[in-house]
């Protein structure tokens, strides 16, 4: 009877097949006390990894194989990048009961119509930080001050390509997501005259470079910042007049995943509004989670670092697949780092 109650249980969808998950996401991503959760109330074992970029994680699911994982966390435009190429798995939404939840404005975008094959986990932006005590209250209001001489030495990057060029790029007055090889060349160009004030590249933790004041400005997650101002009020974040760059990171499953029906429960997990709202809350990222934004805390909900006005977001640009273009801006990327 036993067996019989279990496959009944297995066939609906009640209970997971596997036991085991394995998530690789980004550098303090998801507070522990989410995992533990999911694994104390499912039973089903977490093995958990982390990656610093992108890059980083493309470059693993393409040399150990996209089976070695079950859940992986990819920024917009490489959603649609691992699609085509055949690296994902398309998520079976009947699994998902707490789908509902997401906010329309964030679900059927360019880089994967009808999310067939992601689902929103937070979104955010990347603008700039700085150090208001050491260079002044309203100081930097676009990116073109980042190439003032006084910040020789002094400057934060993002190391990310699509980032840092996309920067650049909305500098020029061009598309942060130009296919233009003119464009791609006058952004390296113009990145090469940054480079004498760049003190350090960092996408993995840049809080902890700003608390250390290492350096005094640069690029910056807005949930970073969020995080930094516990230790650092003076840290300020500002969306560039020229247009910040904003990024929705999803939830996918890997082609070939070992523990599918473990990945749709966590999935499903992440999306309970209760869940949400304290991963927003701690992380400091803004959560797609409609229901759970109206349960957050004041001070989260209401903070323009996490949340940003309409008014913030004039001129800003999701990031998508540049396609072929991207051999280019690699090849400047290398000569930007190598210093060629």
């Amino acid at each position: 009877m036993k067996k019989i109650a279990l496959w009944i249980a297995l066939s609906l969808g009640l209970i997971a097949a596997d036991k085991e998950l394995v998530v690789f996401n980004w550098s303090e991503y998801m507070p522990e006390s989410v995992i533990e959760s999911f694994e104390k109330e499912t039973g089903i074992k977490v093995k958990y990894s982390t990656y610093d970029s992108n890059e980083a994680m493309y470059a693993k699911i393409k040399t150990a194989g996209a089976q070695n994982y079950d859940i992986i966390v990819p920024s917009t435009y490489f959603v649609n990048k691992m699609s085509k190429e055949g690296l994902l798995a398309k998520i079976d939404k009947t699994k998902l009961k707490n789908y509902t939840h997401l906010d329309p404005k964030l679900l059927n975008k360019p880089f994967d119509p009808n999310n067939d094959y992601s689902i929103p986990y937070l979104w955010g932006t990347t603008g700039i930080s700085y150090n208001s005590k050491a260079l002044g209250e309203n100081t930097v209001t676009s990116w073109a001050d980042l190439w003032k001489a006084e910040y020789k030495g002094k400057l934060l990057l993002t190391d990310d390509l699509r980032e840092a060029f996309g920067m650049a790029l909305k500098t020029l007055g061009y598309s942060g997501n130009s296919t233009d090889p003119k464009e791609i060349e006058a952004a390296y160009q113009k990145l090469k005259l940054l480079m004498p004030s760049v003190k350090v590249f960092n996408s993995e933790s840049p809080k902890q470079i700003y608390l250390s004041e290492e350096v005094l400005i640069g690029m910056n997650f807005n949930g970073e910042n969020y995080l930094a101002n516990e230790e650092m009020p003076q840290l300020r974040y500002v969306y560039p007049k020229e247009g910040i760059l904003a990024w929705v990171d999803s939830l996918v499953i890997p082609k070939n995943a070992k523990n599918i029906d473990s990945a749709h429960l966590f999935i499903d997990y992440l999306l309970r509004p209760e869940v949400s709202k304290s991963i927003s809350e701690e992380i400091g990222y803004a959560t797609p989670n409609l229901t759970a934004v109206g349960l957050l805390d004041q001070k989260v909900s209401q903070n323009r670092i996490v949340y940003p006005t309409a008014e913030d977001l004039n001129n800003s640009e999701f990031q998508i697949d540049v396609g072929e273009s991207i051999k280019l801006y690699e090849r400047y990327w290398e000569q930007l780092k190598t210093g060629n």
